[in-house]
């Protein structure tokens, strides 16, 4: 087993100054389906991560970090938006007044933006050039690319016609052998290459490592002969659970080698950096947007990975479907260290760069600035959160509808629809084996009622209904153009 030692430091703040002439270059590195323990750094045995262990040493990395949804399209809606996404849809992000539009702000303060991959939010005035990023790239409506392989778009997403089955841009700027994780590397490298006279925001979504399990045939050749040689124990490889089944292996070596792909496309980024002068003067920010593919549902299907010792993936609101790894560098202006403690979600990434880019913060949104923390004004300890999926999908996940409050150590599962309840205390069990509704009655009760209560105030039209809210707005202004 590798073992990865970070550095333990007294603070989390080094010298994070007010941002003068000279603002930081940001890149935003941003996967697929990637679970929390799916890097060497956070304790694969499997998935060798070289690079991003690396990033994870020479900066800021979170054991208390978490998607804000178990699934792709919410997630991303939370982490452009700064907001809870109780739409759980992709929302309407025209519809986002100028002062909350993060991606404006930064263009705002002079920043050239750009973004590349996976976007599934939408498309024409919800696509990333709609709501304020100069350059895209491969980051249209699509939720997923038929191959990794070029052309990427097969004949039979071609056939059906539909837009989000079909990734935009890849064929054109592919060609022969082409593997695509590499190729929107290609386009960012480019993009900072161009810009790096100035200060570039540049988000990097790679499609990997969701369906389809595809490794390069040298990745997956490699892992297969690691995964023979390496000793499971007699534990099941699978556990009931759901609707369905948990894996209980990391044994897949396409999924192997996809991990550690985008590794080494993390290798190319940090390399650049360096090699432009501008690594010191770039926050570089690494995360995924919800846990890995652990679970199956009534449907038997091909699991990626497990996401042990937490329970469950991607789907679910236990720990394995939204503990998700974030890691934050800044040179000398973010000491290295391991915050084993602060509660950050995946919807406060944006406002927190925003700050230490700018000096600016966003009112109205409920994602938060990490920078008081930072300076150890503020503590994120005790904060209190939550989750709401209504969306299961019992049938290929195994999952349930849900609503989740987590408050300091206290983790709280409303399953509304059978009107059941499971508080686990994730200090001393992160895998939530022991239910402790029964033990502790009242605290159950008090999360409970502050759950309900916080779903009073955002599970409404205003907040839920978005695309039928845009719809009526341009029916609404075709009648008044009449």
């Amino acid at each position: 087993m590798k073992k990865y030692f970070l550095l333990i430091a007294v603070s989390l703040f080094l010298t994070l100054d007010v941002v003068g002439k000279n603002p930081p270059n940001i890149l935003y590195i941003f996967t697929d389906d990637l679970g929390y323990h799916d890097l060497s750094f956070t304790g694969s045995d499997i998935y060798q991560t070289p690079n991003i262990d690396g990033l994870a040493g020479d900066g800021l990395s979170f054991e208390q970090a978490y998607s804000n949804y178990p699934r792709c399209t919410p997630s991303r809606y939370a982490m452009i938006t700064g907001t809870y996404p109780v739409n759980e849809d992709y929302g309407h992000l025209a519809g986002i007044p100028e002062k909350q539009n993060i991606i404006r702000q930064f263009v705002d303060a002079g920043y050239t933006t750009s973004y590349v991959g996976k976007w599934h939010l939408g498309e024409k005035e919800n696509a990333p050039k709609g709501i304020g990023f100069h350059h895209s790239f491969a980051a249209g409506k699509a939720g997923g690319i038929s191959t990794r392989f070029y052309p990427f778009n097969t004949d039979k997403a071609k056939k059906k016609g539909k837009k989000d089955k079909l990734v935009e841009d890849v064929e054109a700027a592919g060609k022969e052998g082409d593997y695509v994780s590499d190729l929107l590397t290609d386009q960012t490298i480019q993009f900072i290459k161009n810009n790096k006279e100035n200060p570039f925001f540049a988000m990097l979504a790679f499609y990997s490592v969701h369906t389809p399990l595809e490794a390069k045939p040298a990745d997956k050749a490699r892992n297969l002969i690691e995964i023979a040689a390496y000793d499971y124990g007699n534990g099941p490889e699978y556990i009931p659970a759901g609707t369905g089944r948990q894996k209980m292996r990391q044994d897949d070596a396409d999924y192997a080698g996809m991990v550690e792909n985008v590794d080494e496309n993390v290798g190319r980024l940090l390399s650049l950096l360096k090699e432009l002068g501008i690594d010191k003067n770039t926050i570089v920010v690494f995360s995924s947007d919800h846990g890995g593919l652990s679970n199956d549902g009534e449907r038997v299907r091909t699991l990626a990975t497990s996401n042990l010792p937490l329970r469950a993936g991607k789907g679910h609101l236990y720990e394995g479907g939204i503990r998700v790894p974030l890691i934050m560098r800044w040179p000398k202006k973010i000491k290295p260290q391991v915050d084993k403690d602060n509660i950050v979600l995946g919807m406060d990434v944006l406002p927190t760069l925003l700050d230490m880019a700018t000096g600016h913060e966003i009112e109205n949104i409920d994602g938060k600035t990490y920078c008081p923390v930072l300076k150890e004004k503020k503590s994120w300890k005790e904060r209190t959160v939550f989750w709401h999926s209504n969306k299961a999908r019992p049938h290929s996940t195994g999952d349930s509808k849900c609503s989740v409050i987590r408050s300091g150590d206290y983790k709280l599962l409303h399953f509304y629809k059978e009107d059941r309840i499971e508080l686990y205390n994730l200090k001393t069990d992160i895998a939530e084996a022991n239910n402790l509704a029964e033990s502790k009655p009242q605290l159950a009760a008090d999360l409970l009622s502050q759950l309900k209560d916080w779903k009073k105030v955002y599970l409404i039209p205003e907040k839920m209904d978005m695309k039928r809210n845009a719809k009526a707005e341009k029916k609404r202004a075709k009648k008044s153009k009449k």
